[in-house]
């Protein structure tokens, strides 16, 4: 693919008019959804799909149905500018940037819900999150008629909402989970990263440090309950103080037990000052 400025479209007849003629070449489509601000992240995305398929959808939409009235809708970062520059570099070849009104016209009344996976963890503390974020990413599926889907282990547990929701409304697309980028050292990339404080990004390296402890312990026979116990400690004489949630859990299904032999994995979220922070590691 070439250095070119992506083709930038903002209705979803014009997009579908790109994969339609994609399609009829006999063409592989990916599609990245973000919602903006890229970073090393979103750009680790976006060069999976370019290496697994042959044409690259990036859906740029700040998706106000994820967001309740006390959250950082109005503040949450934005540069599209900056955003289609990257994408320039990289060379994907569509930049699909509705205006909310193309995605929730006048009368829209639909809302997909993904019942048990959205109920614990980020479900539990954001009730109306998952709902959003289903219901968007289920009319990209549809619009962008994408073969697969790339999507950041950071955000694993809507990695098993989409895959569940797309499995179960029978739309053909493969969600692709892709490893989490940190920075140096070892905070997730994060769009919220730009709220932090300088206090407080001197702070948030503690968050990967403690799931990557909590981690050893149980895999060195540590009851998860007691694990977890020691990490919010741990965080909290890091100077932490607001821990939502630090989680040992199935990596499938999300219980809080599972069978001998089956994957686990480690979650937190975090709040330092306004900031809301997630993460998770393997077990």
């Amino acid at each position: 693919m070439t250095e070119s400025k992506p083709l930038v479209v903002r209705s979803v007849a014009a997009m579908r008019r790109e994969v339609a003629r994609w399609k009829a070449a006999g063409e592989t489509v990916g599609v990245v959804p973000t919602m903006g601000a890229l970073h090393a992240g979103h750009l680790s995305l976006i060069r999976s799909a370019i290496a697994g398929c042959d044409r690259v959808i990036v859906t740029i939409f700040v998706n106000p149905t994820q967001f309740a009235a006390n959250e950082d809708l109005d503040s949450y970062p934005r540069g599209e500018a900056a955003d289609l520059a990257k994408l320039a570099a990289l060379g994907a070849d569509l930049a699909f940037c509705p205006n909310p009104d193309e995605m929730y016209p006048d009368g829209f009344a639909t809302s997909v819900k993904v019942e048990g996976l959205t109920e614990v963890m980020c479900g539990a503390g954001r009730p109306h999150h998952f709902g959003g974020v289903a219901t968007v990413v289920s009319k990209l599926f549809i619009q962008s008629q994408a073969d697969r889907a790339y999507f950041g282990k950071k955000d694993f547990q809507q990695c098993l909402v989409v895959t569940r929701m797309a499995r179960d409304l029978d739309i053909p697309v493969e969600v692709v989970p892709v490893e989490t980028v940190r920075e140096a050292d070892g905070l997730a990339m994060s769009s919220r990263n730009a709220y932090l404080s300088d206090v407080h990004r001197t702070v948030a390296p503690v968050i990967y440090k403690t799931i990557r402890d909590v981690a050893a312990s149980v895999r060195e026979g540590q009851a998860p309950a007691n694990a977890a116990a020691h990490g919010v400690e741990a965080l909290k004489a890091a100077g932490i103080e607001r821990v939502e949630y630090l989680d040992v859990r199935d990596a499938e299904t999300l219980a809080e037990e599972w069978p001998e032999g089956r994957a686990a994995r480690v979650f937190i979220a975090v709040h330092l000052g306004e900031t809301r922070l997630i993460d998770n590691v393997a077990v």
